[in-house]
């Protein structure tokens, strides 16, 4: 069984986007995949209840149907941290519950995904992080390196954050999120030299909602070296 956890250096890095590709790719393939958003803020208000656009992508690229309180569980509706988000609701995140709940459902598909909220440190409770929901788990994590002025330090903080944790990096992956970005190449080429993980990709700058016509995840994304993990 395949299982990872998303992360980035900041919220917008593109961890949707990156989940969602994977999932879909990996369903093309022919695997079964499931994908988990436990946490997120800025949820539209529907017929249904509070739906969060990032938690819907990634339900639509994986092909194991779960009942979406499952897929996440913890939905608030202001775009803010969410555990401040969570006391506005009168709300406490359990990290217990939603690791219970993904150790539990995980067993229906071969390959998982479990997405973050922001950063690696960002607040779920008074005491605990999205890093703590991770330890929990235990799945190697993925870093989504949002590529712009600062990135080396956010990542290599980040990175060393993941490390103190005890926990596997599996891979980076550098997104364009910005279409001019000033020394693109030999950011990268810095990362790779201080990085202790492999490089998995390079997603080149494009709309963050949809992969262009005709163009797979596949061309940017080295799925192969996640599978072998």
């Amino acid at each position: 069984m395949t299982a990872y956890f998303i992360t980035a250096t900041d919220t917008d890095a593109g961890k949707t986007f990156v989940s969602s590709g994977m999932l879909q790719s990996w369903s093309d393939q022919g695997f079964k995949t499931l994908g988990f958003k436990p946490v997120a803020s800025g949820c539209r208000v529907t017929p249904q209840g509070l739906r969060n656009d990032d938690a819907l992508k990634l339900i639509a690229a994986a092909n194991v149907s779960l009942d979406y309180k499952l897929i996440s569980p913890y939905s608030f509706e202001p775009a803010i941290a969410p555990h401040i988000a969570a006391q506005q609701s009168g709300v406490t995140i359990d990290v217990q519950a939603i690791t219970d709940t993904i150790v539990r459902y995980r067993k229906k598909a071969s390959h998982v995904l479990v997405e973050g909220v922001g950063g690696w440190l960002v607040p779920l409770n008074t005491q605990q992080t999205i890093a703590d929901l991770a330890y929990s788990l235990g799945f190697p994590v993925i870093l989504v390196v949002n590529l712009r002025l600062g990135c080396i330090n956010h990542a290599l903080l980040t990175a060393q954050a993941i490390e103190e944790k005890k926990l596997t990096i599996a891979g980076w992956i550098a997104n364009s999120t910005e279409p001019n970005m000033s020394c693109l190449d030999e950011n990268i080429e810095s990362l790779k030299a201080r990085f202790n993980a492999p490089l998995l990709g390079i997603l080149p700058y494009f709309s963050k909602d949809k992969i262009d016509e005709g163009m797979s995840f596949t061309d940017f994304i080295d799925l192969e070296k996640c599978i072998l993990k």
